[in-house]
């Protein structure tokens, strides 16, 4: 892309090369100038070359035609090979004339796009590394002063600025120019402007000392404005289109859904942005063109909501391709999440075939979901993007990643309120508390499960008043408040036993022998989670079932009955069939234990090393560690 450091790297490797003999017959250098608004025709190109090469005046050939033969007749008689840079290249026509015919000397031309048609080797650039940003400005500030500290006594704020620059050398240049100029400031100001302006190109520009060492003007915005005014019709409305999409990058379905076009037409499309360098495809890991996910550059990205900022026909034109998007995510993560709370009996949902299938889906499209559900922030798109946010719910949970799920949620409850949506409102407060007790904010948790049964309770609304009480049991028993809790859940049970509602009846059960045995009324507790196993079993929920049985070896092993290493052994295969390592781990973790109250010893350190393993494969390291710690107390 334009501002990656193709003219740079070329003129570097020219100069190692021409230092280690490659080309003693020297290097010609051609801007060929190929995004200005007047670019260097091979014609005009051909007159500078032979100049350089000494034909000039009465010795210059009168017609192109011959002073093409004479351009190649002199580099086909030179012995010494040479080196020529075509800088700059905005189409074929410009360099292709120019080229030795012979493969005795070599060529290196710079472009923003790929030329498909020609057998020639292609190198794209990438924008740096993190590291190789921050190393780059630390060295060109040190090359200016070499008693500027602020890079080693500022590094947070030095990644953050490379950060707001893309990594992109144009941009990073430019930023050294402005610490230059205001030398007696500290980056973090330079940071808190770019920032504050919340567009880094403007902000860039606007600062900008002027030109390099070529001569060449250091600006960032008309390098953009250069590209995408080259681009046809139908690709600057897909660009525009796709730096409105929530996410750093988006599955191809989701760019159909934008762009209201067909799959086909989307690719084919994206490949033609790809190929000017405006659009990165990344792979995915089947391979196929629909597990290709599209990144659009962080600095283009803003560049193109600009433009659709700017003109209130592109506004609207983007309004609906966000509601388009939006309605797509919607549609799929419904799909999935009925996916995941699937029972026998209950409808086939559409699409997902299996867990697997949903999860998966759900993971590629993690980062755009998430984004696109804080749009409920916005009054236009609340009322869909509450709904996404109460979908991604059960899935934030499974995969643990209560962030999202607290963010989402935050944003989910703030929209239905505004909105006057109180079953909205209280669906999201209940997510809200459940990511909030999950992520060990008790208090919290406490606060928004009181706000969604409120809310249930004015509404009159049972079924989720009791599902409101289940959930604050859970709470208060966590807080410590146990017999709250075992009153919660009993009043969660006897609500759903009203409504002859046996899953969640089974729900309540469960979490009442919870709160019992945490009230050491063990052989209640047993009952308990006996009841809420065989209501599991008998719908045929096999992975509430595994919970059921876990807490039911709990229980056991606390009343030093022996069934409770077979309650663990069988909860503990359904949960591996499920793939859900979290609660595989904490049920390794009572196998570990079990062992070692029967003086098992390795047995037990088998089974801390076993959830060791689990709780890795759950993204819980701490859990992790801890259980490798336990196995090293043990006696091998």
């Amino acid at each position: 892309m334009g501002g990656i450091g193709k003219t740079a790297l070329a003129v570097e490797a020219a100069h190692q090369a021409r230092a280690r003999g490659w080309f003693p017959g020297g290097t010609l250098f051609v801007d060929l100038r190929g995004y200005d608004d007047d670019p260097v025709t091979a014609d005009q190109a051909v007159l500078a070359l032979l100049d350089a090469l000494g034909v000039r005046d009465q010795d210059l050939p009168p017609t192109t035609e011959r002073q093409y033969d004479a351009y190649r007749a002199l580099l086909a008689e030179r012995r010494d090979r040479m080196l020529l840079i075509l800088d700059n290249a905005s189409d074929p026509s410009q360099y292709v004339p120019l080229l030795p015919g012979t493969d005795h000397h070599r060529v290196l031309i710079t472009s923003r796009d790929r030329p498909h048609a020609l057998a020639v080797r292609l190198i794209s650039l990438e924008t740096l590394a993190a590291d190789d940003s921050v190393a780059l400005v630390t060295r060109a500030l040190h090359d200016t002063d070499e008693r500027d500290d602020r890079p080693a006594s500022e590094p947070d704020a030095l990644r953050e600025l490379a950060e707001l620059c893309g990594h992109l050398p144009l941009a990073l240049q430019i930023s050294v120019g402005m610490l230059r100029r205001r030398r007696h400031r500290d980056i973090a100001s330079l940071v808190a402007d770019i920032r504050d302006s919340g567009d880094t190109a403007d902000a860039l520009d606007r600062g900008s000392p002027g030109t390099d060492l070529y001569g060449r003007s250091l600006v960032l915005r008309p390098v953009l404005e250069t590209s995408y005014r080259r681009l046809p019709a139908d690709q600057a409305r897909l660009l525009r289109l796709l730096c409105l999409a929530p996410g750093a990058e988006t599955g191809t379905e989701a760019v159909a859904a934008l762009a209201d076009l067909d799959t086909e037409l989307a690719v084919s499309l994206l490949e033609d942005l790809a190929a000017t360098h405006l659009v990165t495809p990344v792979r995915g890991r089947n391979g196929t063109s629909s597990a290709v996910r599209w990144r659009v550059h962080d600095l283009v990205r803003v560049f193109g909501m600009g433009v659709a900022a700017r003109d209130a026909g592109l506004q609207e034109e983007g309004e609906a391709a966000r509601e388009r998007v939006l309605g797509f995510y919607c549609r799929w993560a419904e799909a999935a999440d009925d996916r995941l709370r699937w029972l026998p009996g209950m409808v086939e949902p559409e699409r997902f075939a299996d867990r697997g299938q949903a999860l998966a889906w759900l993971d590629s499209e993690r980062a755009g979901l998430v984004a696109a559900a804080l749009w409920a922030r916005e009054e236009r798109y609340a009322g869909t993007a509450v709904t996404l946010a109460l979908c991604l719910g059960e899935y934030l949970d499974w995969r643990r990643y209560f962030d999202d799920k607290i963010t989402i949620g935050r944003a989910a409850q703030e929209a239905a309120h505004h909105a006057g949506d109180h079953y909205g409102e209280a669906a999201a407060w209940n997510n809200l508390g459940l990511a909030l007790r999950k992520a060990g904010r008790v208090e919290e948790a406490l606060d928004a499960h009181t706000r969604d049964l409120d809310l249930c309770r004015a509404a009159d609304d049972r079924r989720n008043e009791a599902m409101a009480w289940n959930n604050l049991g859970i709470a208060l028993e966590e807080a410590g408040r146990v017999e709250e809790a075992i009153d919660a859940h009993t009043r969660a049970r006897d609500l759903h036993q009203a409504a002859r509602d046996r899953h969640r009846e089974a729900m309540a059960w469960n979490n009442l022998g919870i709160a019992l045995r945490d009230a050491h009324r063990v052989e209640e507790a047993i009952d308990a989670h006996t009841r809420a196993l065989n209501l599991f079993h008998a719908i045929e929920d096999r992975h509430r079932e595994a919970t059921a049985r876990n807490n039911l070896g709990i229980a056991l092993l606390e009343a030093g009955q022996v069934e409770a290493i077979d309650a663990f052994g069988k909860a503990f295969e359904i949960l591996r069939q499920f793939e859900d390592w979290y609660g595989a781990g904490q049920t390794l973790q009572n196998l570990a234990l079990a062992h070692e109250v029967a003086d098992r010893s390795a047995d037990a350190r088998t089974h801390w090393l076993q959830a060791a393993d689990a709780y890795t494969r759950a993204n819980a390291p701490t859990e992790a560690a801890q259980a490798r710690a336990w196995a090293a107390e043990l006696p091998e």
